[in-house]
């Protein structure tokens, strides 16, 4: 494979910039997980290279133990784990039935229910609004809001969107919703007119349910214009529910969240037993051409997922504060939520990670004891240029790992972490995706952290590089390939009935195995390096070139505060300019 993002053999093995003690391993649920599997299945794995080899080659003897493991609440047994295993249309366990939002509300993995007194939510909102929410007070508000959208006619396989922040009301609708079955969907309250439409009029919701405004950076912003012209847009709309966010602004023609909750409260807590693949929500991922891909996933596929992927993968669990920066236009919405399938606190921030400045979202892991911490690598680029020392400057003693997705974290930026946070805190640098609301490559609480790498392929995740040739590589940069189906991947897209935009999108580049548009290099010591998106690799005079080879460089100076790169050539054509558009920094 001839390209410019390729590199040569490599021999020299990075810097370890953490390595979990024996003590760390011991206590960890992955740990406990191979001590299972051992004991309980007779497979003897000794480490995680083992654990994720036999993950791959065995996915029934892998998912079937993760659900059994984890303890997933079935409420009909499969008659077995995958029926079918190709891909595109991998069946997975047939016949079960069981909902998310049980899983949610109960907290408790392999184990009792998390008690009503038990916190599970801490609400914090940049201008200092906030609060905490216990298990038994969020169950009572699910249980009032599910009463309230089935007295609006919403049942099962109904959409239910929301125009929301990251809140708890937010929360709540989504958890009421999917306790009936409806299907859900949710941007953020900064999207313009058009961007919600496009997403919402496409899946034909039957219910919206919005903020009447929002802060961010200080600012206030009403959102009831963008509702009001919404409504005109989606025909299929019944109701629409306005929540009061900000400053008790009304709506014609709207219903209030908090009157029609009180109105049921005290409603009983129910959940409908639905299909392993039963959709769940719908995520979008934009084309360059065409309205933006309703990517549907199901209840069962995200149960086990992100069960595995927050038990196993991060360790977060029972005694865990779990942060991620996102809105709830971003998958890590949706991922961060999933803290509650654990009994972890989850912790939903709203507002500008930079108000009043770069140090307010280390201030709220000093104030509520923040274990994990979860941002994008652009916000650690932009730490590092302002030269932060959170560590220093905050008591940040309980935090155990720092997460870092959305774009490949620099060399430069895990050295930050390494340096400026400390070196006892696990650098967990992941890459996935929007299409299965989860990672294919990140870290482990047995796997050391090495500089410039993300740790592993994650479990269940048969991740491997190929070159032009369908050929795997090792030690060379190659198209991110996965060559065994995982319970997350789409359902279907929607409005695809012959499910060719889904083949399209992944599986036509090498028949039968997802191609995700990454270009990727695995490690000899099973580690791997992210280097962009190979569908956005420019090509000039045959020499590809990754975008992310320019912006690190161009994003190196202080002086620049963000950049994008772009080939102006048209299709199939060669002709074109390589310009570098520049954000500069203040000063």
């Amino acid at each position: 494979m001839t390209d410019a993002t390729q590199s040569p053999a490599v021999t020299d093995i990075p810097e370890v910039l953490w390595r979990p003690t024996p003590e760390q391993v011991d206590r960890s649920r992955i740990r406990a997980f191979r001590e299972w599997l051992r004991a309980e299945r007779g497979v003897a794995v000794s480490d995680y290279d083992e654990l994720w080899r036999f993950s791959v080659s065995d996915p029934t003897g892998f998912w079937g133990g993760v659900a059994e493991f984890l303890g997933v609440r079935w409420h009909a047994r499969a008659s077995e784990v995958l029926a079918d295993a190709s891909m595109p249309g991998a069946k997975w366990f047939p016949g079960a039935t069981l909902n998310y939002a049980e899983h949610a509300l109960s907290g408790g993995v392999a184990g009792a229910a998390k008690g009503d007194d038990e916190l599970a939510v801490i609400f914090a909102r940049e201008d200092g609004a906030g609060g905490e929410i216990t298990f038994g007070q969020l169950r009572a508000r699910v249980a009032a809001a599910r009463a309230a959208l089935a007295g609006l006619g919403v049942g099962k396989g109904d959409r239910v969107v929301a125009l929301a922040p990251n809140c708890p009301e937010t929360l709540v609708a989504f958890l009421a919703s999917a306790s009936l079955g409806a299907i859900w969907s949710s941007c953020s309250p900064d999207f313009g007119v058009r961007a919600v439409a496009d997403r919402f009029a496409q899946i034909e919701p039957k219910v919206l349910v919005a903020v009447n405004g929002y802060v961010y950076n200080g600012r206030k912003f009403d959102v009831r214009p963008t509702i009001d012209r919404l409504r005109g847009e989606i025909p299929s709309l019944t109701a629409t529910v306005l929540i009061d966010y900000v400053d008790g602004g009304g709506l014609d023609g709207t219903l209030r969240w908090d009157a029609l909750l009180d109105a049921q409260w005290g409603s009983e807590l129910a959940f409908e037993p639905v299909p392993f693949d039963h959709p769940l929500w719908v995520l979008y991922s934009s084309g360059t051409t065409g309205l933006p891909k309703g990517i549907v996933q199901g209840h069962g596929g995200i149960v086990l997922e992100h069960l595995k992927a927050l038990s196993l993968q991060t360790d977060v669990g029972p005694g865990s504060v779990f942060f991620w920066f996102t809105t709830t236009g971003w998958m890590m919405w949706n991922f961060l939520i999933a803290g509650l399938l654990v009994g972890a606190a989850v912790v939903l921030f709203d507002g500008s990670p930079g108000h009043p400045d770069l140090g307010a979202l280390w201030r709220l892991a000093e104030r509520l004891r923040i274990t994990y911490f979860g941002t994008s690598a652009p916000f650690i680029q932009s730490c590092l240029k302002a030269h932060l020392e959170p560590g220093a400057r905050y008591d940040l003693s309980a935090l155990k790992a720092i997460g870092s997705t959305g774009a490949p974290l620099s060399v430069e930026g895990f050295r930050w972490i390494a340096e400026k946070i400390g070196p006892e805190v696990q650098i967990c640098s992941v890459s996935g995706g929007t299409d299965l609301c989860a990672a294919f490559v990140g870290s482990a609480p047995d796997v050391p952290v090495w500089l410039g790498e993300l740790s592993c392929r994650a479990l269940g995740a048969a991740v491997c590089a190929y070159d032009e040739d369908g050929n795997e590589v090792v030690e060379e940069v190659g198209e991110l390939v996965v060559t065994r189906p995982m319970p997350s991947m789409p359902v279907f897209f929607w409005n695809d009935p012959d499910g060719s935009r889904l083949r399209a999108a992944y599986f036509e580049y090498y028949p039968g195995k997802w191609r995700h548009g990454d270009w990727i290099r695995i490690t000899t010591r099973g580690s791997a390096v992210i280097y962009g998106r190979s569908d956005s690799t420019l090509n000039r005079g045959g020499v590809r070139m990754g975008t992310a080879e320019f912006y690190r460089v161009v994003e190196g100076f202080e002086e620049i505060a963000d950049s994008l790169v772009i080939d102006t050539s048209g299709a199939g054509n060669t002709d074109g300019e390589l310009l570098c558009f520049v954000v500069m920094a203040p000063g």
